[in-house]
């Protein structure tokens, strides 16, 4: 049985696997349409993980319900316009806006759980969402580029995005199939990214030859694996902690940008990694401390 520290630890590698999955997402527009690249990595994504979605469905008692479908089917539109509008911001926004926008997340979940769900976050949520959010910004040098049409896209997705990590904690919680959820989720978002690729961008099957390294890593890995990963781990963990957790997807977009392209942090970003580790490091201790106080 999956306990909450495993939960947080599944967390934290899909947010390693997706930080460096952002240079694959920024590379890949040099190919292809935002919408063929979903597409493409969604529906790769969504084969690669239906053998098990299928075997986890087969072992529940109850077929799923109408109204529990619905709320797959909102999901999927979620995860969809949250994956588009970030994609399609990369192509007019600097990856510093794009990375510290898409973190405003952090800040949206535990907003839309009081505001629209009636339902009061742990008090820590308060310091540390703030906390990551800060983190995000110095990790990026502590400046930001003039805001153009491509950081509200990014802006918006970072809204879709936040409902995504509610909708799938609680999805996760209810039906007890964190994995065909994540199937569903992916062969919905890359059916009708496909479609709207066919109609809109006229993709090429040479530009999906050229992006295929690209199309593979973020299908297979930072798709079929770290997204199953963050909705196994939602089952334990809040959706307002867990937002904060996955905002460490800009501190490995970072390392990995300091791996594979050589890049460095400037003086003060290292700061905001701090911060953001101080962040995902309380959020999860001091919630445990103040319930088993002798254990500190």
């Amino acid at each position: 049985m999956l306990n909450r520290r495993s939960a947080t630890l599944l967390l934290l590698l899909a947010t390693l696997l997706w930080g460096l999955a952002f240079v694959a997402q920024k590379n890949a527009m040099a190919h292809m349409g935002p919408l063929t690249f979903i597409g493409a990595r969604y529906l790769l994504g969504g084969l690669a993980v239906l053998p098990l979605a299928l075997h986890e469905y087969r072992r529940r008692a109850r077929p799923l319900k109408r109204r529990q479908w619905g709320w797959i089917g909102f999901l999927s539109l979620n995860f969809l316009l949250g994956s588009w509008a970030q994609q399609a911001g990369l192509q007019f926004t600097t990856i510093t806006n794009g990375g510290f926008l898409t973190g405003l997340y952090v800040i949206f979940v535990p907003l839309i759980l009081l505001v629209v769900f009636r339902t009061r976050p742990h008090p820590v949520v308060w310091l540390c969402a703030p906390m990551a959010l800060a983190g995000i910004y110095f990790l990026n040098g502590g400046t930001l580029d003039a805001f153009n049409n491509g950081d509200a896209l990014v802006v918006l997705s970072a809204l879709f995005w936040a409902l995504h990590v509610l909708l799938l904690g609680f999805l996760s919680r209810e039906t007890g199939l964190p994995v065909f959820l994540s199937a569903m989720s992916f062969l919905i978002a890359g059916l009708v990214a496909g479609a709207g690729s066919l109609a809109a961008e006229g993709p090429q099957l040479s530009a999906l030859s050229a992006g295929w390294i690209e199309i593979a890593y973020a299908g297979l890995i930072s798709t079929a694996v770290a997204f199953t990963l963050q909705a196994v781990g939602q089952v334990h963990v809040p959706p307002a902690n867990a937002a904060i957790i996955l905002s460490g997807e800009a501190l490995f977009a970072a390392l990995g940008g300091a791996a594979l392209l050589g890049e460095r942090l400037p003086p003060i970003g290292y700061l905001g990694a701090g911060l953001i580790f101080a962040a995902m490091v309380i959020v999860e201790t001091i919630p445990l401390l103040v319930r088993h106080p002798h254990r500190a």
